[in-house]
């Protein structure tokens, strides 16, 4: 049975309210940032009334924390979803995959990265901590076996890896390629990937031409 089908009637409309609310709330903190959203912003956006909204959420700093966390969630589901057969280092293909077309859909914002106040909000979220913990940990031992089968180079660090790995979904890039090349996102995600897991180099002839 669904989340929905088990609330009542009124408890539904409140839910879809509130997945509304976080819809808009990430599209706009994707476009303008934390610090130049308002309240007024997502209200407006979703058609509700400013106290509507407070109904569901008391403050910008809950509602941009939920909507974190409702994006690491998802990105948590997506890793859960792959089967088991798969190779570390197609699980960590499929979730860059996933998260480039979550950025390219303009659902993806980059508020850790954007100021020292908003790390510092999100850093006080506890439920948000433990999501990033646990995406991190999971990402991290898929780089790990992934390097333990030779299918990444045994002679970059983890977090080297780990951590190129999470900036290749903000890396802008994807936004140049959108505006100016014209790429549909199938075509930039097919690239952006190609890029991370191969390199832009030729190892063989970087290789031969130090012999």
């Amino acid at each position: 049975m669904s989340i929905l089908k088990a609330l009542s009637f009124k408890d539904q409309t409140f839910k879809l309210r509130e997945d509304a609310i976080l819809d808009a709330t990430t599209r706009i903190l994707a476009s303008k940032g934390f610090d130049l959203m308002t309240m007024d912003d997502v209200a407006l956006e979703v058609g509700i009334s400013k106290p509507s909204l407070y109904k569901h959420f008391k403050s910008k700093e809950k509602l941009a924390g939920e909507a974190m966390i409702r994006l690491l969630d998802a990105a948590l589901e997506q890793l859960g979803l792959m089967p088991d057969t798969l190779s570390p280092r197609m699980k960590l293909q499929g979730l860059l995959e996933w998260a480039l077309h979550v950025r390219l859909n303009g659902c993806l914002p980059f508020l850790p990265a954007t100021s020292a106040h908003v790390r510092e909000m999100l850093t006080r979220n506890l439920r948000y901590v433990a999501r990033v913990v646990k995406l991190h940990h999971k990402v991290k031992s898929l780089v790990q076996q992934a390097k333990k089968a030779g299918e990444l180079k045994s002679s970059l660090p983890d977090d080297v890896i780990t951590y190129s790995f999470y900036a290749r979904t903000c890396d802008p890039a994807v936004d140049y390629l959108k505006l100016y090349d014209k790429m549909d996102p199938d075509t930039i995600v097919q690239h952006m990937v190609t890029v991370w897991f191969d390199g832009v180099g030729n190892e063989q002839k970087e290789t031969a031409a130090k012999t």
